[in-house]
């Protein structure tokens, strides 16, 4: 009987040797060399039509002659200038000793702030050095000998002195106003 077990177990083994061999030759697709040939035909021989791409747009050089004027992307001073008035005195009065912030044009200065201590309203004011100095009326500022006439909370109101042309001198009356960054700033 072991003689019969042995011949069964080879038996078993050979069987499913040959149904998993069975299987796996159903897993071949006798269509695909016929597919195959098909693709290979279609590659050879591309159907369609692709457009020819458009002409490129031709540009036209712009030059750039504003090098000289105020950037476009810095935010503009809110300075005003207010109609000239004509002086009858003499010129600024150059003994007197300069203030620090006369070295640098008004267009430079930014206002940042305003106080009012015991009831004396001063400006800070930030130069280009950096710096922020408090200012009260009476104070110099600007390189065409400004002088500071009121602060109030809107900004600070100051009286130049420029020559007119010739020899005469006028006065101008400008008005130094916070600008947006210093606002945001508050």
């Amino acid at each position: 009987m072991s003689e019969w077990l042995a011949n069964c177990r080879c038996w078993r083994g050979l069987l499913a040797g040959l149904a998993a061999l069975v299987l796996l030759s159903g897993c071949r697709d006798a269509e695909l060399s016929a597919l195959e040939a098909r693709l290979d035909d279609l590659r050879q021989r591309p159907e369609g039509s692709i457009e020819a791409l458009p002409p490129p747009p031709t540009y036209r050089t712009a030059q750039y002659t504003q090098a000289q004027q105020r950037s476009p992307f810095n935010a503009e001073r809110r300075m005003q200038m207010e109609s000239a008035i004509s002086s009858q005195g003499n010129g600024p009065d150059r003994q007197r000793p300069r203030d620090p912030l006369e070295r640098f044009p008004l267009e430079q200065l930014e206002l940042v702030g305003t106080l009012t201590v015991d009831g004396r309203p001063s400006a800070l004011i930030r130069a280009p050095d950096g710096n922020v100095y408090r200012l009260f009326e009476g104070d110099h500022l600007g390189t065409d000998f400004g002088r500071i006439t009121s602060i109030d909370d809107a900004g600070v109101e100051l009286v130049e002195r420029v020559r007119d042309g010739g020899s005469a001198w006028r006065q101008r009356r400008r008005t130094l106003a916070f600008n947006e960054s210093s606002q945001a700033a508050e």
